[in-house]
């Protein structure tokens, strides 16, 4: 399957490092999808809504194991590649100020 990635915005405060959108075999796409700094790591979090029993149930959602990690994979690592990009156009690159979209990414 390919996986397309693009980084729509990086934070530097807080647990949620970078909201994504990700295009499936150029005929789905899902908005929203969430970096994440966990205590174990990155991880992504899939677009939600907050139901009426006050869980937030995902939206949209991988089905397997195995694609679950593929996209995870996937979008950990364009928002890996897109500060390593950053840093490379701006060495004095100051992360608190950075807001802007970066270049889409194709994994």
């Amino acid at each position: 399957m390919d996986i397309n990635v693009r980084i729509n915005k990086i934070n530097t405060t807080g647990s949620v490092k970078a909201t994504a959108s990700v295009t499936l075999d150029e005929c789905f796409g899902i908005r929203g999808v969430k970096v994440v700094e966990g205590k174990n790591g990155l991880f992504i979090n899939m677009p939600s809504y907050k139901g009426s029993n006050g869980q937030y149930n995902d939206i949209c959602f991988p089905t397997t194991a195995e694609f679950r990690k593929q996209l995870a994979d996937s979008v950990v690592e364009a928002y890996k590649l897109a500060i390593e990009q950053i840093q490379k156009q701006s060495p004095q690159y100051e992360p608190s100020a950075y807001d802007e979209p970066v270049p889409e990414m194709s994994m």
